[in-house]
């Protein structure tokens, strides 16, 4: 009540905020503070100029939203907060410290699918793909903005066709930029796949993007989740395309298939990474051609296999 009724008093708002979180270690005081971030996130909009503010209520609003998820609370930010952290990204665009901690805020919020569509309401996605492109050397950037997009992308009721189409060359850019570093690659790889999903690759995408996907499984092989992800976004790209499945089985660093049985192999007892396998195979197999060629490759012995493996799945 205090900093709502002295909202235009910067030092009333950066005092309240310290002593918020000086409740941060206290358990009985996080259902006060879940209560609390509206009032945090409107500070920071009306107070924008104040680097010392912003860092604090973004640090406060951080261990209150980690501290929610790991008691599996969603957080439930309304539009109106939403708008107060978009508005806060584009003040401090170029500040690249504080927009790595201000993204993983981001991806963290985006965890709950309220959230996440409040987020796309506002039009966060543009300026997600601005900090991309300003920082795409940044890892921990990288990898919060395209979880973030892969939060958004994944909407059921998406009508940022035009919006989100934009997001390939970009994300492409971030997985080519990161293909060794596991982390960043498997949250590219989780947008690519939503951005597959939704249709927002043109016909000279697909091969280019099944090739870039297929790096991404080849220097990272044993990351289980990189491999789901990447097997899911490239069977929605043959869904799509048999180019995309001709990308996979002639791609000039070795044949895709051959790929696929050595995940397998490294992946045979994670149900998951085999589920995401299974499927990618299945969509290769709807085209005639690409299926001869798989039945050369003897895939249908690697299928019992994995019959074997899992009978009762």
């Amino acid at each position: 009540e205090f900093m709502q009724a002295s909202g235009d008093v910067e030092e009333v708002q950066a005092e309240g905020i310290q002593y918020l979180a000086s409740f941060v270690e206290d358990k009985t005081a996080f259902p006060y503070l879940l209560t609390c971030t509206e009032v945090i996130t409107l500070a920071m909009k009306v107070h924008t100029d104040s680097l010392d503010l912003q860092v604090e209520g973004c640090t406060l609003l951080l261990e209150i939203v980690s501290q929610a998820l790991k008691q599996g609370v969603m957080m439930a930010l309304d539009e109106s907060v939403a708008s107060c952290l978009l508005h806060t990204v584009r003040k401090h665009s170029e500040n690249e410290e504080f927009l790595s901690m201000l993204c993983t805020l981001l991806m963290m919020f985006s965890a709950s699918e309220v959230v996440a569509e409040n987020l796309r309401k506002v039009g966060i996605i543009p300026d997600l793909l601005s900090i991309l492109r300003s920082f795409l050397h940044n890892d921990k950037i990288c990898f919060s903005c395209c979880a973030v997009l892969w939060s958004l992308a994944v909407s059921e009721d998406n009508t940022d066709q035009a919006v989100l189409a934009s997001a390939l060359p970009v994300t492409s850019a971030v997985l080519q930029e990161h293909l060794q570093n596991g982390v960043v690659a498997e949250s590219a790889c989780s947008a690519l796949w939503a951005l597959a999903l939704q249709g927002c690759l043109a016909d000279s995408d697909y091969e280019p993007t099944a090739a870039l996907l297929l790096d991404a499984l080849r220097m990272n092989p044993e990351r289980a989740r990189l491999v789901q992800n990447g097997c899911l976004a490239l069977a929605s790209l043959v869904r799509l395309s048999e180019t995309a499945a001709l990308a996979i089985l002639l791609n000039s660093k070795g044949s895709g298939t051959e790929l696929i049985k050595e995940e397998y192999h490294l992946h045979s007892h994670e149900p998951v990474v085999v589920e995401a396998l299974c499927l990618l195979m299945n969509e290769m197999v709807q085209y005639d051609e690409v299926m001869l060629n798989m039945r050369s490759q003897k895939m249908e012995k690697l299928l019992s296999e994995i019959k074997l493996q899992f009978p009762f799945s």
